[in-house]
């Protein structure tokens, strides 16, 4: 027998809640709750969901899982893992799809804020350009390489070629620690060094390079790498 949304008590009804007061209020739990309706014989939907969050490290970490890594939950079988990772997948593509916005870049906060939701999530190091016009406005986001676990490689031609191309005039440097860690490694210090060097000969200006780890982010201008 499996605990349906039905059997909670009408007041812990994440459906009834979300009918009622809108998405926004509801937690991670219950958001997740709607999504796999059923609990299992040992718990209700709203139990599993809050056991699964808790195993797998909270939302951003939930969005690493593989198919294979969620079935290995208990009560998590194959037609949840799907519902699932179908809604993570879709949240992607929706924001993938909005139109990129000319935000003005005017501290690195800003910059943060601009790729956090995207790149927060990852399970590789991605190392992206946002490229700037001369009123520090986004003439948009360059997704320049995809590395490994916990390195990327990457060459001053692959940064900046987009950067010439669309007659940027400054860069903001950005890729994201998949371990949430965001002290800057060694290799970090080197390739800034090397591409703030690399910009100072093609004219265009390094302002900042940015790590995202796990809902937080170290700037190398601010912490007086650049």
């Amino acid at each position: 027998m499996r605990y349906r949304m039905l059997e909670l008590p009408e007041n812990l009804r994440p459906q009834e809640r979300l009918y009622r007061y809108g998405t926004e209020p509801l937690t991670d739990a219950e958001l997740l709750a709607i999504l796999l309706r059923t609990g299992s014989q040992q718990e209700n939907v709203l139990e599993l969901a809050e056991r699964i969050l808790l195993e797998v490290g909270g939302l951003s970490r939930l969005a690493q899982e593989s198919a294979h890594d969620l079935t290995q939950h208990c009560g998590i079988g194959p037609a949840k893992a799907a519902q699932i990772l179908a809604a993570l997948e879709l949240g992607r593509r929706m924001r993938q799809s909005i139109p990129e916005k000319r935000s003005k870049i005017t501290c690195p906060e800003d910059a943060a804020n601009l790729v956090m939701e995207q790149m927060c999530g990852l399970d590789r190091e991605h190392f992206w350009v946002i490229m700037l016009n001369t009123k520090n406005s986004c003439l948009g986001i360059d997704k320049v390489s995809i590395g490994s676990l916990n390195s990327t490689v990457i060459h001053p031609r692959e940064c900046f070629k987009e950067a010439i191309r669309r007659s940027a005039n400054a860069v903001i440097l950005v890729h994201n620690h998949p371990s949430g860690d965001t002290l800057p490694s060694p290799e970090d210090r080197q390739i800034t060094a090397r591409l703030v060097q690399g910009g100072k000969l093609l004219g265009i200006e390094v302002v900042d390079h940015i790590i995202i780890g796990d809902r937080n982010f170290f700037s190398c201008k601010e912490g007086f790498m650049i």
